[in-house]
């Protein structure tokens, strides 16, 4: 297929089409090797006519389910309701700690407000989850007291981790102003945040990145929520299309052939830097991720966002099942399997070692793909049940026992 019939072929919107096209334009072969299939993506809408609020990770329906487990005091959502508010982020007395500058660098050195910008804004979720079930307006104005702070002072991210920086802590705003602007509302600020979203957060994110595959992949699922909340079309179909583009480049099938799939813009055109770009790991195995064999926690960061878009992409409409969902559903059993060390690992995997430490981040994958849609899934459920309630990694990730465990909506 050439890269201009895309446009035309699928009727997509000039955004997301020319984020296709590059996927279908495989790179130049330095030299002469198996080359990578390129991340061929299946036909997807357009952004959804109107966006679904609140519609970032959650809807109406999943958050009253989750509100009428935690009344009627059932498990594992009570226990995972205790947990969140017996945290730090679900304070009364929190002061927010904004800055205009958040500066960060490699492994949080510097680390100039970057811990307290996510930190406050996953207290800003915390809060709102807590208005939400409680209908005590006292958390809906703490949720608003934070989000107004940061409103009001930041104006850039720098350093090297900005780009990471700004995905983890935008992956958590939008959730936390979902809840408030369209369920409690009286938020007098709210289009001062959402200048503060456009302007400061979606630029240091929406091009994407070609570091590690977590980054891109946190980055995009900020980006998309941000969209959600801005009803930003163009920037949703960018987001999503860079996606589609990094999922397949990050999780390996046996279906791609000898060699994963690739972001052509990383040029990764010989088998030495592929095999390098996925930690010297050679052999390719259904499951396998570009960072499996670097380490689960990374290797966790990236299957939370994974697990996030399409559960965001759901909400709105779009099943991207068809494009990831056996991608989610393979990664997901074969970090799993290790992790709970069903099986020992094989000398041809990572050397026969593993780092393990996956996180707290099966959850929304797991409801995702077997609640709703029945897959079997034996090792990721014997992990997500043996962590619950899973609470937060204090970086993008927060109470998805509570808010996704068994939620069929």
């Amino acid at each position: 297929m050439r890269p201009g019939s895309i446009p035309r072929l699928l009727g997509l919107s000039a955004a997301l089409a020319g984020v296709l096209a590059a996927a279908f334009t495989a790179p130049a072969a330095a030299e002469k090797a198996p080359k990578a299939a390129p991340a061929a993506v299946p036909a997807v809408a357009a952004a959804p006519a109107s966006f679904t609020h609140p519609g970032v990770n959650l809807n109406t329906a999943q958050l009253d389910f989750v509100r009428g487990k935690v009344q009627a005091g059932a498990q594992p959502w009570k226990a995972a309701y205790d947990q969140m508010m017996a945290s730090k982020y679900a304070s009364l007395t929190r002061t927010a700690k904004p800055r205009a500058i958040v500066e960060c660098g490699s492994y949080s050195n510097p680390n100039n407000g970057c811990t307290d910008e996510r930190e406050d804004a996953i207290a800003a979720y915390t809060t709102a989850l807590a208005w939400y079930i409680t209908r005590d307006d006292r958390y809906a104005q703490k949720s608003i007291q934070l989000m107004d702070a940061w409103s009001n002072s930041i104006q850039d991210h720098t350093n090297s981790n900005a780009p990471l920086q700004t995905g983890w802590a935008g992956s958590s705003w939008p959730k936390a102003a979902e809840i408030i602007k369209h369920v409690y509302g009286n938020w007098p600020n709210a289009g001062r945040f959402s200048t503060m979203l456009r302007n400061v957060y979606l630029p240091e994110i929406i091009n994407g990145s070609n570091s590690n595959g977590n980054w891109e992949l946190t980055m995009m699922e900020a980006a998309v929520s941000i969209s959600v909340f801005l009803d930003d079309k163009a920037s949703w179909d960018k987001a999503i299309g860079k996606y589609l583009v990094r999922v397949p480049a990050y999780i390996y099938l046996a279906s791609d052939g000898d060699l994963p799939r690739t972001v052509p813009s990383q040029n990764l055109n010989t088998r030495d830097k592929i095999v390098g770009y996925w930690q010297g790991q050679g052999t390719f195995m259904t499951g396998l991720t570009q960072e499996t064999c670097r380490d689960f926690v990374h290797t966790g960061y990236g299957i939370s966002s994974v697990s996030h878009v399409y559960e965001t992409a759901r909400i709105q409409g779009q099943d991207l099942f068809p494009q990831v969902g056996e991608r989610l559903r393979q990664a997901l059993g074969f970090q799993s399997k290790y992790e709970v060390q069903a099986e020992p690992v094989p000398s041809n995997l990572c050397g026969g070692s593993v780092q393990r430490g996956l996180g707290p981040i099966t959850e929304v994958g797991f409801n995702a793909l077997n609640t709703r849609l029945g897959y079997a899934m034996t090792n990721t459920q014997r992990l997500t049940e043996q962590q619950r309630p899973s609470g937060t990694n204090n970086l993008f990730v927060a109470w998805e026992t509570l808010t996704n465990a068994s939620n069929p909506n």
